[in-house]
C-alpha cells in the first residue's frame, strides 16, 4: 500500500517515520500542501496521513484509490467524516500522545499565572526591581496553590493528569459535569463551581456545547483573582470578555495555548495585549511539541495503520 504525509513540517524536526515506513510499501512525504495539491498527491495513494490539512468531500470523491485517512491528531475536524463513510475511506486519529507534555504545559501556566510572572518580568525589565528601596518587589500579590480550589472541565486521560498534578501541589479539585451531557451527569455544572474556584482549567473538545462555555455571564460570576486555563481549543473561550475581565480584576490571570484561528494571521486582541502589563500568557499551541509527544504521535499513527491492515 501506498501512503502519503502531506504536512510532515508539522510534525517539526527530528522525527523518526520507520514505524510508518515499515507498516506500508512505499512512503512519500511533503513538507506541506495546500487543499489545492491533495488531489494530486494523493492520486494512487491507499492511505492519506495529515495533520491539519483539510480534506472536504470534494478531494476524498477524486480519489477511488483512499482507503484509509490517519490524522496525525486528536481532532478530526479537518476532514469531512460523512463525505469518508459515503465514499467507504475509513478514518482514525490518535489520542492521549501527549499527556504529559500538555499537562506539564498546564501547570507551567497555572505556575507562572499564580506567581505573576508576566506581571514582575515586565517589571524587572523596566528597572523597578533595580530602583526599588527594598531587596524584593512584592507589589502585585501572588497566589499560593496549595490548599485552592482547582475546577477541571473535561475529566479523561488529560484532565486527569492535569488533576494529579493539582493534587500535588495540594489543591482540592472539582471536575465539574460534562457539557452538554449534565442530565446525566452527577457532578456540578460548571456554573455552580466557578465562583468557587481559585483557578479553572479547560481540557474539553470543541463542540455545540462548548462553544463560548467561558461567556462573559461565567466570568462575571467567577471568583475575583480565579486563574483561567486554556490548553485545549480555542472559541472555548470569548476572549474578549476574558481580556475585559482581567483588566478589571475579576480574573487574576488568564493563560492559552490556542486561539480561534492559528495560526492568528491577522492578529487578535490578546496578542495586542501582550503589550499591556496584564498577568496574561499566550502560547503559540505548542503545550503538545516535546519531542517525546511528538514521536509517539507518529508511532500511534503507524500501529493505526497496522491495525487497519490487518483488519482490527
Amino acid at each position: 500500500m501506498k501512503a502519503v504525509f502531506l504536512d510532515t513540517a508539522s510534525m517539526g524536526a527530528g522525527i523518526d517515520f520507520s514505524g510508518i515506513r515499515g507498516c506500508v510499501d512505499e512512503l512519500v512525504l511533503y513538507e506541506q500542501s495546500t487543499p489545492a495539491q491533495c488531489v494530486e498527491r494523493l492520486s494512487g495513494a491507499h492511505i492519506a496521513i495529515s495533520n491539519k490539512v483539510r480534506l472536504d468531500a470534494a478531494t476524498l470523491q477524486a480519489l477511488p484509490s483512499l482507503k484509509l485517512i490517519c490524522v496525525t491528531a486528536t481532532g478530526m475536524n479537518n476532514i469531512d467524516l460523512p463525505a469518508a463513510q459515503a465514499s467507504g475511506i475509513a478514518v482514525r486519529n490518535v489520542s492521549a500522545y501527549g499527556t504529559a507534555s500538555v499537562a506539564q504545559h498546564t501547570l507551567m501556566l497555572m505556575l507562572a499565572l499564580a506567581n505573576r510572572l508576566p506581571l514582575y518580568q515586565n517589571d524587572v525589565r523596566n528597572g523597578m526591581w533595580q530602583q526599588s528601596a527594598n531587596f524584593c518587589l512584592q507589589h502585585h500579590s501572588t497566589l499560593q496553590l496549595d490548599g485552592k480550589h482547582l475546577v477541571i472541565v473535561g475529566s479523561g486521560e488529560l484532565g486527569t493528569r492535569v488533576a494529579r498534578l493539582g493534587e500535588a501541589l495540594g489543591m482540592r479539585v472539582s471536575f465539574s459535569a460534562r457539557p452538554g451531557h449534565e442530565h446525566v451527569d452527577a457532578r456540578p455544572v460548571l456554573t455552580d463551581l466557578a465562583p468557587l474556584a481559585e483557578v479553572i482549567s479547560l481540557h474539553c473538545p470543541l463542540n455545540e456545547h462548548t462553544q463560548g462555555l467561558i461567556s462573559r455571564a461565567l466570568l462575571q460570576q467567577v471568583k475575583p483573582g480565579c486563574l483561567l486555563i486554556n490548553c485545549a481549543r480555542g472559541g472555548l473561550v470569548d476572549d474578549q470578555a476574558a481580556l475585559d475581565a482581567l483588566i478589571r480584576g475579576q480574573l487574576g490571570g488568564y493563560g492559552t495555548d490556542v486561539l480561534p484561528q492559528e495560526p492568528p494571521r491577522e492578529g487578535h486582541l490578546l496578542l495586542d495585549a501582550l503589550q499591556q502589563p496584564l498577568n496574561l500568557i499566550v502560547t503559540p499551541h505548542n503545550a503538545w511539541i516535546t519531542p517525546e509527544a511528538r514521536q509517539t504521535l507518529i508511532d500511534k499513527t503507524a500501529d493505526n495503520i497496522r491495525r487497519f491492515r490487518q483488519g482490527i
